[in-house]
């Protein structure tokens, strides 16, 4: 029961990390200047990956060095520039479509990089989440934009090897101090190829600021700290099919603060969102555990016999 227990406790609080991504959009959509995406992802993750790795105060040793500059390259570099041009060039629920193929992108990369071999329940879970997504965002009146679903895409891909390899390479350290590696690794990434591919940000107004400072802390220290620590504690698929909860804030930020309409159909999809999440979490279970039948302690006549 301990363990069922700290398992319903490393959940909850890994899924507290997409339902803040699916913030983003909204975010980088209403609050931020539009163009410079690498250089909003930089700004996104740096700061906040310096000043802890000041407040830490310990640096990867050996192998980690390039290890941690490999992940932070896949969960932040490439991810999150491509999320920022999918949020630019599609609406927001839309970009969250493109990435909820990521949980079966898990288990797909999981399966040839390190021979885990997917559930079935998993895969079924996997696709009624894209299929979920699809009814929740996927209006008639939503515009497609291919630079932006490709971007999306390969978005998807990047972050999915990158938990993928964050479970298979067991960090060393505590998760907050792993956060704080990869988001300085990847934010350094991001400062170089920003200085050299994109012009300089305009003046920033206290609107970008405030955007900036709830993306970094907020939506990349917190988030990423809770992350990774859930990777460290659950199945790679069963953390991955927490990601499809994004989508599913997008859809309620933009209903709540952008007047947008929901229908029963994607109520529905929401629905069926949440019973993907719960079939994700299920098929990682080992099976003695689903199988392992009730004890029963009440009424026992001799402690010795089964069941007491």
């Amino acid at each position: 029961m301990k363990k069922i227990n700290s398992t319903l406790n490393d959940t909850l609080l890994t899924a507290i990390a997409p339902a803040i991504w699916g913030s983003t959009y909204l975010v980088t959509t209403q609050l931020l200047p539009a163009g410079h995406p690498l250089m909003l992802a930089m700004l996104r993750a740096l700061p906040v990956g310096l000043l802890l790795l000041l407040w830490l105060r310990k640096l990867p040793s050996g192998i980690w060095w390039l290890r941690v500059f490999v992940l932070g390259a896949l969960n932040f570099t490439v991810f999150w520039s491509l999320l920022f041009v999918s949020a630019y060039r599609l609406p927001g629920g839309v970009a969250a479509t493109v990435g909820a193929i990521q949980p079966l992108m898990v288990l797909m990369f999981s399966w040839l990089l390190f021979s885990q071999a997917p559930r079935r329940l998993a895969l079924i879970a996997g696709a009624a989440g894209i299929a979920g997504v699809a009814l929740l965002v996927l209006t008639p009146s939503a515009e497609l934009d291919a630079i932006g679903i490709g971007a999306g895409l390969l978005g998807a891909v990047s972050m999915a090897i990158g938990t993928a390899l964050s479970k298979r390479w067991a960090a060393p350290v505590a998760p907050l101090t792993f956060t704080a590696w990869q988001l300085t690794a990847g934010g350094l990434l991001l400062l170089a190829l920003a200085l050299w591919l994109e012009p300089p940000l305009p003046a920033l107004s206290t609107q970008n600021i405030v955007g900036f400072v709830y993306l970094g802390l907020i939506g990349a220290g917190l988030t990423y700290w809770l992350w990774f620590r859930g990777l460290q504690k659950l199945q790679p698929a069963a953390a991955a099919s927490l990601g499809l909860l994004s989508p599913v804030t997008a859809t309620l930020l933009g209903w709540l603060i952008l007047d947008q309409q929901l229908s029963p159909l994607q109520i529905f999809g929401a629905a069926i969102i949440l019973v993907s999440v719960w079939l994700g979490q299920w098929s990682a279970r080992p099976a003695a555990e689903k199988k392992q039948p009730a004890v029963q302690t009440v009424g026992c006549r001799n402690p010795g016999q089964a069941g007491c």
